[in-house]
């Protein structure tokens, strides 16, 4: 059994990373899922402001590595039926940790683009939670919000590093590349 986890600033491409596994058969557990999922069961709007508060909240009551703990029953319950699990959305190191502990083959992959990338990506994209961020103010402070969960820890802990810079296609054919890899050290 394998997990994978993907880590990035906002709209680096972890989504698009999660999608190509997606399409390649691997079992996806979304991290920000169980945030929404808090937010929607609260009866509040899916936005950027109640998405960030109540990853604050979940972190300040059960800990930094909060939506990892919740998160691992998830993955858990993929491991059921599939060899390999992606976890998309890990914001810090305590997370990190967290699914090392859980997860004996835990592997973890950073994909990196450049701020303005970013940013003319999540003007592009119009999630619903992206409305804030869509301006380079926006982004700052979604950055600077991140890097105080430990985003930047995280990232620095991680075996595999992803340039996102390129066309869509180039960046299909490494993550493919890459998780055919990581799945060939486990067999």
């Amino acid at each position: 059994m394998q997990v994978i986890g993907v880590v990035g600033f906002p709209a680096s491409g972890k989504g698009e990373f999660s999608r190509i596994a997606k399409e390649m058969k691997i079992p996806v557990v979304n991290m920000g899922d169980v945030v929404r999922k808090a937010v929607t069961d609260a009866g509040l709007a899916l936005n950027d402001k109640n998405m960030g508060e109540m990853s604050r909240c979940l972190r300040q009551g059960m800990g930094m590595d909060a939506l990892a703990k919740l998160s691992v029953p998830l993955i858990e319950d993929e491991l059921e039926n599939s060899k390999t699990v992606l976890v998309d959305g890990i914001r810090g190191d305590s997370e990190v940790l967290t699914f090392q502990q859980n997860f004996k083959n835990f592997n973890l992959v950073a994909v990196h683009c450049s701020f303005d990338t970013r940013l003319e990506r999540l003007k592009a994209r119009g999630r619903s939670d992206d409305s804030a961020n869509s301006t380079a103010e926006g982004l700052k402070a979604r950055d600077d919000r991140e890097r105080g969960w430990g985003l930047e820890a995280a990232i620095g802990m991680a075996e595999y590093v992803l340039s996102n810079e390129g066309t869509m296609e180039e960046f299909e054919t490494a993550v493919k590349k890459l998780l055919d890899e990581i799945r060939r050290k486990q067999d």
